[in-house]
């Protein structure tokens, strides 16, 4: 920080709960040089020879960037991500699990580091991986303006530096996201939760984008200008637009940066060359650009429509799905920020000693305003907004103004002076009186800008989570000898915060009060049943195994596989695992904390104790290869998308209802010729992300895309909606608010069962000849059904019979109807089909009731079995129908291994 830095930004490093005083101004270091226009080596090879040598003076009045951190690494976690070529510090809080790379600095260590924030500390917001770029490759980076411009351009790094006038100012980018956590506690949106550290504040070098655009000569009729990265993603390359008059407006100083606190760009900002757009929701600042094109209409890049929206707040997550136009709809697109600003000081869980009640507490922390507004008061509430206090108010970003006309700094002219529009953020802070603080039971803040636009006291929940900004409430409690404070919520994961304590004690936060119970409100707190922990491991075994003996385990033999950093022998649950060996060997050599947590039970929890060998050393659990870890970019194309070993993605394309309740989604593979590569009888795995946690949600389905598909893949699903008496299922509701056009993980194929053809099945590896298939589903559950009952029937040489008990509720719940009665009419000498409705309609003239002894004994019969063949049940649906027909064939004489539970 410079010379002139705001009182109120000389703080400690970390927070002193004892005292709370700041300490006092440091004096200038009148002593530092600077260089006001070093470029690098390969920048100095682009610059013309008539610039000069860069000069070198005393520190200016205005604030520099902090020192960052020489000693920052590739991190341990992202050695198995595509982003093992990024460096990156340790402090940021991870907000999306490991990758893609979404973080925020601790809120202290953010306000602590002042008005310009480090490489090291700055937020980061990834859509996917990080786009590898050398150094000796920066200067011929080239990007193009095209669309309805007459003089399109196409140039190069090294140029936009040679032939256009540089600039530098400073600009806080603000993750639209900001304080999202605080929506997510209240009810989850659809976006992962940041904190109240989702922004900073930076010096950029570039070009305004104006000179380029101007250059290009735009078309009449041109009303946008969008901008396209080079992070290639699910759903295509990163894109977005604004306004064509807001990219020619100096004023708002739109620019095109290569140069970040006077460095080249890191990675995770652009490295090496981005959008820059002061005043708008980060999202708009395009990273890695490529393209500019100009034209008529927004954007129609996915991510432009589909993020970065506030829709109306009663669109819930599912709703939205099915608002295609909706989502379209530029009213609700984000572009200028709105007002915010948070408490920074008194930090979360700071306690404050009560030794000196007659002493004084600064209150501090940020507010910031959007469209180059500036925020022109900020006021705190000790009552709940009964009464209010003016808070100080400082602009480091003024002292940029007053720099000598025509400066330069990191290479760039100083373009702030002329300019009525702010960028940045602005700091506040107010002296409380201890012993006010002891009789208040919290602190609020509120800012407002010059259009006198002021925080709003209540939340506007949307399905995005995004713009949240009430006012900022920090709860005090009194201990014995103490204050502690305590601040609504703490990022990503992390527990904390007065909004989770008073959800978890049963409080409304929608209430208007915080979630205060106010008099007269009837009903106790909702107790919170404590989380059960499962031990998975066994005391006794201490042995610590290598990376190297681990993938020396990797096959169908011996299968190893790590959970939660321990080793596990599956070899001798290879045959009573209900998925079949494959569910156990598709795991071998890998670590399936991910997927074996999202999926078993607290019952396959505990089991996991009898195959416990060993402990996976540190070293090798950083190193084992991610089964996500993207393929070569250069890979050809393969001929099955199912991988046994990894997850492989597909975009959905359709979603199609069949009933009232269920759809068929359709997902389209990685090319048009892509075999799905799912044997008959077999399931397939389909992972998506929860939007607020990022934990995994994970479901076995049965596709019902005929054998030989290509480049599709259709799956039915029941949806299972919340109701008031009960949670509804997580999976199927997350795939039915996925908008079109998002993508999905597979991995497959899995099970034990596989029918290879005219009466031979597999059943755990093992070889059977069937005579009869007698075929028991409900609902949903046909899905599995269908493909075996496909295979026999396509077969005019197969001589396997079929008999079908499908049972429902109600007529319009048969699925696939049509196929089941095509099969039947065109095979009835070997394909038996009876429907079993218990809530039927009155014109219904099929079987009533429920799928009991009765109907199994009519239908069915004694079990028959001679010479090895014989009969085999199929049986797939709810719990309970499983549950009965185990225990009626059980009684009629059947074996357990007649019966195959999908």
């Amino acid at each position: 920080m410079g010379a002139s830095r705001p009182e109120s930004l000389n703080m400690p490093v970390k927070a002193r709960p004892s005292k709370g005083h700041i300490l006092p101004p440091s004096p200038p270091d009148t002593d530092r040089e600077y260089s006001s226009s070093e470029p690098s080596d390969t920048e100095a090879k682009a610059l013309p020879s008539n610039r000069g040598k860069p000069s070198t003076r005393k520190l200016p009045s205005y604030p520099l960037p902090p020192e960052a951190r020489s000693d920052n690494t590739v991190l341990i976690e992202d050695f198995k991500t595509p982003d093992s070529h990024v460096i990156r510090d340790p402090r940021l809080v991870r907000l999306t699990g490991i990758h893609p790379f979404n973080v925020e600095a601790p809120l202290s260590d953010l306000y602590d580091e002042g008005f310009l924030t480090t490489k090291d500390l700055h937020y980061v917001r990834n859509h996917g991986a990080v786009p590898k770029v050398e150094d000796s490759e920066i200067m011929d980076w080239d990007f193009k303006i095209e669309g309805m411009v007459e003089n399109p351009i196409h140039m190069s790094l090294a140029q936009l530096i040679q032939e256009y006038e540089q600039v530098t100012y400073p600009v806080t980018l603000v993750c639209a996201g900001n304080r999202r956590k605080e929506q997510n506690v209240v009810r989850k949106t659809k976006g992962f939760s940041w904190g109240a550290a989702g922004l900073s504040t930076a010096l950029w070098t570039g070009v305004a984008i104006s000179d380029l655009i101007r250059a290009s000569m735009p078309r009449r009729g041109a009303r946008y200008v969008c901008f396209e990265g080079a992070d290639k993603l699910p759903n295509g390359y990163y894109g977005t637009s604004i306004k064509l008059s807001w990219a020619m407006d100096a004023e708002r100083g739109v620019m095109l940066a290569h140069k970040m606190n006077g460095e080249t760009l890191p990675p995770d900002h652009g490295k090496p060359l981005r959008v820059v757009i002061p005043g708008q929701i980060g999202g708009r600042s395009v990273k890695w650009l490529k393209r500019i094109i100009v034209t008529k209409e927004p954007s129609d890049n996915w991510y432009h429509i589909y993020d970065n929206r506030v829709l109306p707040t009663m669109v819930d997550p599912e709703m939205s799905a099915n608002l295609p136009e909706t989502w379209k709809d530029e009213r609700y697109a984000i572009y200028d920020l709105n007002t915010n600003s948070a408490i920074c000081y008194p930090a979360h869980d700071e306690e404050l000693l009560l030794d000196e009640p007659e002493r004084s507490y600064k209150i501090r922390g940020y507010a910031y305003a959007g469209g180059g507004k500036r925020i022109t008061r900020v006021e705190i509430t000790l009552d709940k907004g009964k009464t209010w206090i003016l808070a100080n108010v400082s602009y480091p970003e003024d002292q940029y103004r007053l720099a000598p006309e025509g400066e330069t700094l990191f290479g760039g002219r100083i373009d702030v002076s002329w300019r009525e529009s702010s960028f940045c953020w602005c700091f506040w802070d107010l002296d409380i009186p201890v012993s006010q603080l002891q009789v208040t039971d919290d602190i609020m803040v509120r800012a407002m800008d010059e259009a006198m636009m002021v925080q709003p006291r209540d939340m506007y929940w949307s399905v995005l989570g995004m713009m949240n900004n009430p006012w900022f409430r920090v709860v005090i409690h009194r201990e014995d000898h103490n204050l502690r404070f305590e601040h609504p919520t703490q990022p990503a994961l992390m527990p904390g915060g007065w909004m989770e304590r008073v959800k978890k004690a049963g409080g409304n936060l929608s209430n208007g009060y915080w979630g205060e119970q106010l008099a007269g409100e009837a009903g106790a707190p909702t107790p919170i049943e404590p989380t059960k922990e499962i031990c998975m491991t066994n005391d006794k075994v201490n042995r610590i195994i290598t990376l190297e003996e681990f993938k020396s385990h990797d096959g169908e033999t011996e299968p190893w596989f790590v959970v939660n950093g321990e080793v596990y022998d599956g070899k001798d649950f290879l045959d009573g695992h209900p998925g079949g060996p494959t569910s156990i060997t598709g795991a071998a050599g890998q670590d399936a904390s991910e997927e074996f947590l999202a999926i078993h039970s607290e019952n396959a929890k505990a089991m996991l104790i009898h195959y416990h060998i060993g402990t996976l050393d540190k070293t090798s659990l950083a190193l084992l290869a991610d089964s996500e870890s993207a393929p070569p970019k250069d890979a050809p194309p393969r001929e099955v998308f199912l991988q046994h070993k990894a997850w492989t993605k597909a975009i959905l394309s359709v979603k199609k209802s069949v009933s009232p309740d269920t759809k068929i989604f359709t997902f389209d593979l990685e090319h048009a010729e892509q075999a799905v590569g799912l044997p008959v009888g077999q399931h397939l795995t389909i992972r998506l992300r929860d939007p607020v946690t990022r934990e995994a949600i994970l479901r076995a389905y049965t596709p019902i895309s005929s054998r030989g598909a290509k480049g599709k893949l259709d799956v039915l699903i029941k949806i299972y909606r919340d109701t008031p008496a009960q949670k509804g299922g997580r999976m199927t509701q997350a795939l039915d608010a996925l908008p079109l056009g998002h993508f999905v993980d597979f991995k497959g194929p899995h099970g034990k069962f596989e029918y290879l053809g005219r009466g031979l099945c597999a059943v755990s590896g093992r070889e059977r000849k069937v005579r009869r298939f007698v075929m028991v589903c409900g609902g949903s559950g046909i899905t599995p059904i269908l493909a075996v009952l496909r295979a026999v029937m396509a077969d005019c040489e197969d001589s396997t019979s079929c008999v079908v008990l499908d049972g429902n509720r109600t007529e319009e719940d048969i699925l696939c109807r049509a196929e089941l009665d095509a099969m039947l009419a065109d095979n009835k000498d070997r394909y038996r089909l009876n429907y079993v409705l218990s809530r039927p309609s009155p014109s219904w003239t099929g079987r009533r009731g429920r799928i009991d002894k009765n109907l199994i004994a009519e239908e069915v019969g004694p079990r028959t079995s001679t010479d090895g063949e014989g009969d085999m049940i199929l049986v797939c649906g709810p719990k309970p129908l499983e549950e009965n027909v185990l225990s009626i064939f059980t009684e009629m004489g059947w074996k357990k291994d007649d019966m195959l539970f999908f």
